[in-house]
């Protein structure tokens, strides 16, 4: 009977191990599955990243997927106020219009070539003359390559013959006229060439070797030292002008900041191979937008410190920590953040996960705020337009905080989703204040679309031979972004600061020489 009895305890004890190494196997089994769907995003993560289009614009298919979402939550009165933002489009009945050629504009210089018929075929078989009645006329556009002119400069000197002059200061025996000042005392280059080099290598993106090959084709010899140690000496001479738009930078409700990667040789102390930084803020009124680049071989929260100065307002950013930092010890700056930066990671998630639903609800209702911003064309009245799109995102953002609270209870953590409800709960007060002032956006893609032009740059540049250069990058940057984004012409913009910058001994003349609206200087 003991013998019956301990085999049966026995069994029960190994029936209960079994049981906890099923129970085992099972949890580890659910470990490794969730770890396979990790790994699986991770790769399509990568595969979007490195080999798709790297637009975050979405296609159709996602359009309808995501109208399926607004859908489902529209319902009630908040959902109404949203529905008002939608456009009604009625699409007419197709018909072919034949395309016509845009006319040529009417600037452009015009040289007129005649054709027409011989003398001897200007009589009609009658015998009479024929009478020119009209005509046709067709327009070709033509290019010059650029032509180079050399501008003699011709200084004649005086002397007395009498008395040859007392060769004094005041009475010297030979007289002439002093040289107009210049950017490059000295130098072969005109005002109108160092526009040309510093917008073909800073809008057009064309390092200085190939423009030197370009040079020589049409019969000149300028090396790309020659023109680097030029564009190092035109930014130096136009640091008076970078101290005022400094002040305009931090003279507007809100700024921008942000930052991206550039290789800069000979830096003291570090390898050719670390990577420094290119810092970009943008701020200044909505009027006169002031936009300038910072090079710095940092990306600590000092250099952040540095560009704000004194500034207090809005400070819109994304969610790197140095700029938390900056702001708990900064005053009077109210730290706001990037719904951009929240719907990228979003997004990241819908492209990379094979589980569709959670990721496209909150694209939908991103999308939501998004659509609010069009009530800014409706009110002309900043402060109208403010009161409406609270009136109009408030329900919006309640729902999408109770909604991300509830998924961050279900979605593991190390998941492309779990990540973007993290970040976006993180966020949170920050993503919000940007309805506390009219003037601000959700996002900062007005700076991103800033710095792009630089990271543009880079892919064919690829470095920055050193400090000095990237530090007179950074000036020369500045002063075109900001000319583009108040409206100027680069190339004439810097024509004309070249060509008065020398001569400019005021404040008041350095001004007028900013790249801000005419309105604003």
């Amino acid at each position: 009977m003991r013998a019956v009895e301990g085999n049966v305890e026995t069994l029960l004890r190994e029936n209960a191990e079994l049981r906890q190494e099923n129970a085992d196997l099972a949890h580890q089994r659910a470990e490794l599955a969730k770890r396979v769907d990790i790994l699986h995003e991770q790769i399509a993560w990568f595969k979007q990243r490195f080999f798709s289009r790297s637009s975050e614009a979405l296609s159709e298919k996602d359009k309808q997927q995501l109208r399926l979402f607004d859908e489902a939550g529209s319902s009630g009165p908040q959902a109404d106020e949203a529905e008002n933002l939608r456009e009604v489009i009625r699409v007419a009945e197709h018909t072919r219009v034949r395309a016509k050629r845009r006319p040529l504009p009417e600037a452009f210089p015009r040289d007129e070539v005649v054709i027409d018929i011989p003398e001897d075929q200007k009589h009609c078989l009658c015998g009479a003359e024929l009478v020119r009645i009209g005509e046709e006329t067709s327009e070709k556009l033509d290019v010059i390559p650029p032509q180079l002119r050399v501008i003699r400069t011709i200084r004649p000197k005086y002397a007395c013959h009498s008395c040859e002059g007392s060769g004094d200061e005041e009475r010297p025996a030979v007289r002439i006229a002093p040289m107009p000042p210049a950017i490059i005392d000295k130098g072969i280059a005109s005002a109108g060439l160092l526009a040309y080099i510093v917008t073909s290598k800073f809008c057009d993106s064309l390092p200085l070797y190939r423009q030197e090959k370009q040079f020589q084709r049409i019969g000149v010899e300028l090396s790309r030292r020659t023109m680097a140690d030029w564009m190092i000496a035109a930014s130096q001479a136009c640091a008076p002008l970078m101290k005022i738009l400094e002040g305009r930078l931090r003279s507007g409700p809100l700024l921008q900041l942000d930052e991206t990667t550039v290789q800069v040789m000979d830096e003291p102390g570090r390898a050719n191979t670390s990577l420094s930084y290119m810092w970009v803020a943008r701020g200044g009124t909505p009027q006169a937008p002031v936009i300038l680049y910072h090079y710095a071989p940092g990306r600590g929260a000092e250099v952040a410190k540095e560009m704000l100065g004194k500034y207090q307002g809005y400070l819109q950013t994304d969610g790197y920590e140095a700029y938390d930092r900056v702001c708990e010890t900064a005053e009077n700056v109210v730290h706001v953040g990037c719904w951009a930066h929240v719907r990228r990671k979003f997004f990241e998630a819908q492209k990379s996960s094979k589980k569709a639903g959670s990721a496209e609800m909150a694209l939908s209702m991103i999308g939501k705020l998004y659509k609010a911003e069009t009530e800014r064309a409706v009110h002309t009245d900043p402060q109208e337009f403010a009161v409406a799109r609270r009136r109009l995102v408030d329900p919006i953002l309640v729902d999408f905080r109770t909604w991300l609270e509830r998924r961050a209870s279900q979605v593991p953590p190390e998941t492309l989703l779990g990540k973007a409800v993290g970040y976006a709960l993180k966020q949170w007060p920050k993503l919000i204040r940007y309805l506390e002032h009219p003037a601000m956006t959700p996002d900062t893609n007005a700076c991103e679309n800033a710095i792009r032009p630089f990271v543009v740059g880079r892919k064919n540049w690829l470095f920055s031979g050193s400090p000095r250069g990237a530090a007179a990058s950074a000036r020369l940057y500045s002063l075109i972004e900001t000319a583009k984004a108040n409206g100027q012409e680069p190339y004439w913009y810097l024509r004309k600061l070249f060509e008065g910058l020398p001569a400019a001994r005021t404040e008041a003349e350095l001004l007028s020489l900013a790249p801000l609206c005419s309105t604003e200087t």
